[in-house]
């Protein structure tokens, strides 16, 4: 990924619209120039001045606040120039064509960021967890986004890290002393060591599985007949009328989606069309198959069955419709207050069933706990972070190479494949940090930020 030294970046960094105040932040070897040409002066390090912000004739553009961050002391590690003026567009933008006109060029998606940590201010885990606290949905999601940014993530891979080059030293000791009347591996116990670093490698997939749940959610897709009750349960979840309610069968025909919380979790929450296959209204037949696509891509489907029209009968039918898709499914059966049976968790053929009410609330707790229990999630604790799919990947494989070297040494095999596999969880986990990364994966990920991080 082309990162030129050389350059000088700019950027707005507020949001577009207007606001009370907007910041335009510059970045390189020229912003020192830069700064002069604006300002007049070059102010003193790390100290907010107040005064004009000058365009090309010595005009006042703007009256503002200037700081100047002299690298290798700053954000990007480069010199920094960040300007804090009035937050109209048009004010930001005159500012900003005053920096490219002295050279500056417009800076990437998430430029400053990969700047910082190029220059080794941060590492990849927590250039990330800086896109992920600006997308926090949650307040559990921004606290855990926070303690990436400050490290904490980091400081676990790190540690896993410097456990497998012990290790390896161990290892490869042995092969550069293989003449010698010493079992390296045996003396230095490395079979149960590994045993050890397997075990805190599944801890810290747990930690990060939660950190993956609070940064994406869970997608959860209601499925069931026409006349179920979907849109009933989606409007309770939900705390609000979002989705149209009537005694019609196919009332709902497209897609509906609602982001709601439980617990700071983001749940992704997906009420669909009726399934049924007689309806000849063909605006109806592309709700089910809108419906049936949402199904194959859910983490969480809720299967909603009436619990007064012969419901072990549709519930068999339904689950024999949705083969594919038992392990994801729990069972609700709808409208007990109808039904005059109790809110209840009970098992059904493929898991568990739950009997509750949507138009009463009876039994919505029952849910609202089965829905973080079915993921796994736990209450964000002191020591959760932010976590995504890609780190969770690294952790994975990491720990399949630390099991196939557990494996090798208990079967006696050559200590040179044991040293491959070791030195492969090393990169795998150094993908996360950025140790050991591709220039493809690098562009992936910076691109994602906004504007002027």
């Amino acid at each position: 990924m082309s990162n030129s030294p050389t350059d000088t970046i700019t950027a707005i960094a507020t949001p577009s619209g207007r606001g009370a105040v907007g910041i335009v932040r510059v970045s390189g070897p020229n912003s020192a120039g830069i700064a002069r040409a604006l300002l007049g002066r070059l102010p003193a390090p790390r100290k907010a001045h107040f005064g004009p912000f000058l365009d090309a004739d010595g005009q006042p553009l703007d009256h503002g606040i200037a700081i100047w961050f002299p690298g290798p002391a700053s954000f990007t590690g480069e010199d920094v120039l960040e300007l804090q003026g009035h937050g109209g567009p048009i004010v930001l933008d005159l500012l900003l064509q005053r920096a490219l006109s002295l050279g500056a060029r417009a800076a990437r998606p998430g430029e400053f960021s990969e700047r910082a940590f190029v220059n080794g201010k941060i590492d990849l885990a927590q250039a990330e967890a800086i896109a992920d606290l600006i997308d926090a949905s949650t307040r559990q999601a921004a606290l855990a986004a926070v303690r990436s940014l400050q490290g904490e993530f980091s400081e676990h891979i790190h540690n896993l890290v410097d456990e497998l080059i012990r290790l390896r030293t161990f290892v490869e000791a042995s092969l550069d002393f293989s003449d010698e009347d010493i079992d390296f591996l045996t003396e230095g116990h490395i079979a149960e060591q590994v045993h050890g670093l397997r075990k805190r490698i599944a801890e810290i997939q747990k930690l990060a599985g939660q950190g993956r749940i609070l940064r994406d959610g869970i997608h959860v897709v209601l499925a069931g007949r026409p006349n179920a009750g979907k849109s009933t349960l989606l409007n309770r979840l939900a705390g609000r009328e979002s989705a149209i309610v009537t005694d019609i069968p196919g009332t709902t025909r497209d897609i509906l989606r609602e982001p709601i919380q439980l617990e700071g979790v983001p749940l992704h929450l997906v009420d669909t069309a009726g399934l049924r296959e007689d309806s000849i209204d063909p605006v109806e037949q592309e709700g089910v198959r809108r419906a049936r696509r949402e199904i194959e891509q859910a983490d969480r489907i809720l299967l909603l069955v009436d619990d007064n029209d012969r419901p072990e009968q549709a519930e068999a039918a339904l689950l024999a419709d949705l083969p594919q898709q038992h392990a994801r499914i729990t069972v609700l059966r709808t409208k007990i207050d109808r039904s005059g049976h109790a809110p209840a968790l009970s098992r059904s053929t493929i898991g568990e069933r739950i009997h509750l009410s949507a138009h009463t609330g009876a039994g919505m707790e029952l849910l609202r706990n089965h829905l973080l229990s079915c993921v796994g999630y736990q209450a964000a604790g002191e020591h959760s972070f932010m976590a995504r799919r890609r780190h969770l990947d690294a952790l994975s494989r990491a720990q399949q190479t630390v099991v196939n070297a557990e494996t090798l040494l208990v079967e006696g095999h050559t200590a040179e494949l044991v040293a491959e596999e070791l030195r492969a969880a090393q990169e795998s986990l150094s993908e996360i940090t950025g140790q050991f990364t591709s220039d493809d994966l690098l562009g992936k990920i910076f691109s994602s930020f906004c504007i002027g991080k």
